[in-house]
């Protein structure tokens, strides 16, 4: 009976919006890899779905209050996995951000962002106060502070900020004075000069030329310029599968990853767009609806820090390919091509999954 109810209630919309969109990135994955050295990377994203839907199942069946009472351990070795990365990790690209295990590469980051989640929907959930207090903010502002400089140093600066709105939506939602929240915007503004001599090379090419592309069009700015070129050229319709120039033609980089919301844009056109985009507001949505039916805070602050995180990624990825945000390296959820982030993602989901499981527990 208790398996009956569990597959009964489990959030069935979610799943399906779930996997229209990975559907709509295995199509556009092939699409964009076709004839190239990628082109097994369709069939290999269908594996790492099947996968993620296993680890899913696995997380929904353990009880997230479970999970949250093991939040010092799994911190902890969250902290040793990621400096284990950046003493043994595969150093690529000049970034050591990857562990091989049994031939599969594992990005430990993406991980570290489900006990994010849990550290924070823990503390603020067992706040005694209704509003954050300014010691408050320091403590959580540490805890997800130390992975985050941690992944940040690898350098991986794109997957270390993805980190914060999973803070800033749990210190919103518990109650934070406006006058704390202008006090580290200021402080943030005044750390910005000096976090510019912190940043790489590279990433620093990617600020300058995210304001003026133009001014570097063959170096730093060529892949947002191709990437604009291709969503404009997408028109209402699109130019249809595997027939998008810029994507075909190899102008458009990595279109199977980071690009992959342009190549999609340029081969099934704003029309295509909006129905992506309506998908990842359905899910976001649902995953809200599941946070109003918590049966406590931490179940809450749990969903909530999901549809921060996933959100955030949509609107920096889709801001990026449009020359609206800088080249970050993050992913969209879903669609890109990887296993470690859609491992996560679905691990994720299953967090929601398993607060809705147990909605009706006194």
């Amino acid at each position: 009976m208790g398996r009956y109810r569990s597959f009964r209630d489990t959030d069935w919309p979610l799943l399906i919006v779930s996997l229209l969109i990975c559907a709509l990135g295995v199509l556009q994955i092939y699409s964009a890899t076709r004839d190239t050295r990628w082109q097994d990377a369709w069939w290999k994203q269908l594996i790492w779905i099947g996968i993620a839907l296993v680890l899913m199942w696995v997380v929904t069946a353990i009880d997230y209050h479970t999970l949250l009472g093991q939040i010092p351990l799994l911190y902890v070795t969250s902290i040793t996995a990621l400096v284990g990365v950046l003493a043994v990790g595969r150093l690529v690209y000049g970034s050591r951000r990857w562990i091989r295990i049994l031939g599969i590469n594992f990005q430990i980051s993406e991980f570290v962002k489900l006990v994010i989640v849990l550290v924070v929907a823990r503390y603020v959930s067992e706040l005694r106060s209704n509003e954050i207090k300014p010691r408050d903010l320091l403590k959580l502002g540490g805890l997800v502070g130390i992975p985050a400089l941690l992944v940040m140093y690898q350098p991986d600066l794109g997957t270390g900020l993805t980190y914060l709105p999973i803070l800033a939506a749990g210190v919103v939602v518990a109650g934070v004075r406006w006058q704390y929240l202008a006090i580290i915007g200021l402080a943030g503004a005044l750390a910005l000069p000096a976090g510019w001599y912190v940043l790489k090379d590279y990433q620093r090419a990617r600020l300058v030329t995210f304001l003026d592309p133009a001014g570097d069009p063959r170096g730093a700015g060529y892949q947002v310029i191709q990437s604009k070129i291709a969503v404009g050229d997408g028109g209402v319709w699109g130019r249809g599968v595997t027939r998008g120039t810029q994507t075909q033609l190899r102008f458009l980089p990595v279109p199977h990853t980071d690009f992959i919301f342009s190549a999609f844009a340029e081969e099934h056109g704003f029309v295509g767009v909006l129905v992506v985009l309506g998908l990842y507001f359905l899910l976001l949505m649902q995953i809200v609806q599941n946070a109003q039916m918590a049966p406590d805070r931490a179940g809450m602050y749990v969903c909530m820090g999901v549809a921060a995180l996933l959100l955030f990624h949509v609107l920096v990825n889709v801001g990026m390919v449009v020359g609206r945000m800088p080249v970050t390296g993050i992913p969209l959820p879903l669609m890109s091509s990887g296993g470690s982030n859609t491992f996560s993602v679905f691990m994720m989901l299953g967090l929601v999954n398993s607060v809705r499981l147990r909605r009706f527990v006194s």
